[in-house]
């Protein structure tokens, strides 16, 4: 159980930019080092995790800490992820006024918000490499692409749960319409 929470309470407190940005130190930390997980078992875990109401990197470690260790490793993980933010929140809130006037604090938070843009686009870039080569997992992607694409020049702001749900559709919509036969000939 110490194992789980350490692992996640460093992802918690070296990740800056939340959940999406935590995706490929999770990847890096639980398929790569300590080769809890399989890469296909990570991507499932990131689609039910992004599927599930909630924060994703509570729900990633959620998953991830119940795959190794059950109820307990669940609750171990989630703590480990949580506490940095909190403990740091806290003690960022008894010197808010002082800590937002500094300017080397703004000028740091400039430079983070351009680390967490490339994680998040990293975790992307690996999430997309994973992707099953086949047709319907293919179609699904570019379909819900291109929505995003559209949705975004024309100014429509939609949770990312359409988006999440537009691709379920269309792997739905595209199996149903015998996609499957194929792609297995």
């Amino acid at each position: 159980m110490s194992e789980l929470f350490m692992t996640f309470f460093k992802i918690g407190l070296f990740t800056f930019g939340g959940g999406y940005a935590m995706i490929s130190q999770i990847k890096e930390a639980v398929v790569e080092k300590k080769k809890w997980l399989s890469d296909d078992e990570l991507m499932e875990i990131i689609t039910i995790a992004e599927s599930t109401p909630g924060p994703i990197a509570i729900n990633l470690a959620t998953f991830v800490g119940y795959k190794r260790k059950g109820v307990k490793g669940s609750i171990a993980a989630t703590l480990g992820v949580v506490l940095p933010s909190f403990i740091i929140l806290y003690i960022i809130s008894l010197f808010l006024d002082s800590f937002m006037e500094n300017r080397y604090v703004a000028y740091a938070f400039s430079g983070i918000k351009c680390a967490v843009a490339f994680l998040i686009l990293k975790a992307g870039i690996d999430l997309f490499m994973k992707l099953p080569k086949k047709i319907i997992p293919m179609i699904a992607f570019f379909l819900v692409f291109i929505a995003m694409i559209i949705f975004d020049i024309l100014s429509v702001s939609f949770s990312s749960i359409i988006f999440i749900i537009l691709g379920g559709l269309s792997g739905i919509i595209l199996y149903s319409k015998g996609f499957e036969k194929e792609e297995k000939k």
